[in-house]
């Protein structure tokens, strides 16, 4: 069942979306090479602190972070590990859900360490494309599938491979709530769009095959082929003037 929040809830989803945001436009000072991901864990569990956000990620099923750290094959849900140090021309997707007076935002970003090659870098822009694609079908009237098949005929449209293992997902009290998003083209149209419904949109693609598996750590998602992956999220509210997003400045 897909929860609608009224519009105390959105306020609260919103603050925290917008906390979190600033979180992320500091971020980029702090990926530097020689920069573990442990500690770049360490610098966000202080600022979701200091900006009163409480994580939703550390103790979710006993995980032990703020943030998961995925860097180049890993997809995503890599734990921040303090061996993990950043290198030149790294491809890193940094995840975190917190919540603002119990009401949660999911937001996910790519960036590079320092530089970039020309595939990476329209990776991530065949992400972010589908990401927005997606945000664009969260329309009143439309279907659940119209948002799957948005950010699915995107990611085709770009040639990349598309994680079918994970998806996205709705978001409220909890950081996992109904719907299940996923990111392709479903034969399943799913229930209509209503204002007050709020989903995490995540695009998962990569460079080579679309298959993952797990890791020996039971948490960080790695493709098969060892190919380049890229992840976004953002939290996204339905309104009655169209899509709200709630973590973006």
């Amino acid at each position: 069942m897909i929860s609608i929040k009224n519009k105390l809830a959105l306020g609260k989803m919103e603050q925290a979306g917008t906390l979190l945001a600033t979180i992320f436009q500091e971020l980029p000072k702090h990926i530097n090479v020689g920069v573990s991901t442990l500690e770049l864990d360490a610098w966000i569990a202080q600022q979701l602190a200091v900006k009163g956000l409480v994580s939703q990620m550390k103790g979710y099923h006993r995980y032990p972070y703020v943030s998961c750290i995925s860097l180049n094959d890993e997809v995503v849900h890599a734990l921040p590990k303090a061996e993990k140090i950043l290198k030149c021309g790294d491809f890193i997707k940094v995840d975190v859900c917190a919540s603002w007076k119990g009401y949660c935002a999911d937001m996910a970003r790519s960036f590079f360490v320092e530089s970039s090659d020309a595939n990476a870098c329209a990776l991530q822009e065949g992400a972010l494309s589908a990401l927005n694609k997606g945000i664009e079908a969260m329309r009143v009237g439309g279907r659940l599938s119209d948002v799957s098949a948005a950010i699915g005929n995107e990611i085709e449209r770009y040639g990349y491979g598309i994680v079918r293992d994970f998806a996205g997902h709705g978001i409220g009290k909890h950081m996992h709530e109904d719907p299940e998003i996923v990111n392709y083209v479903d034969s399943d149209k799913g229930p209509l769009l209503q204002v007050g419904m709020t989903f995490a949109l995540e695009p998962m693609l990569t460079l080579g095959s679309p298959e993952v598996y797990i890791a020996q750590d039971g948490w960080t998602v790695k493709t098969v082929d060892g190919s380049m992956a890229a992840h976004v999220e953002d939290t996204v509210a339905i309104t009655e003037n169209g899509p709200k997003i709630l973590t973006r400045l």
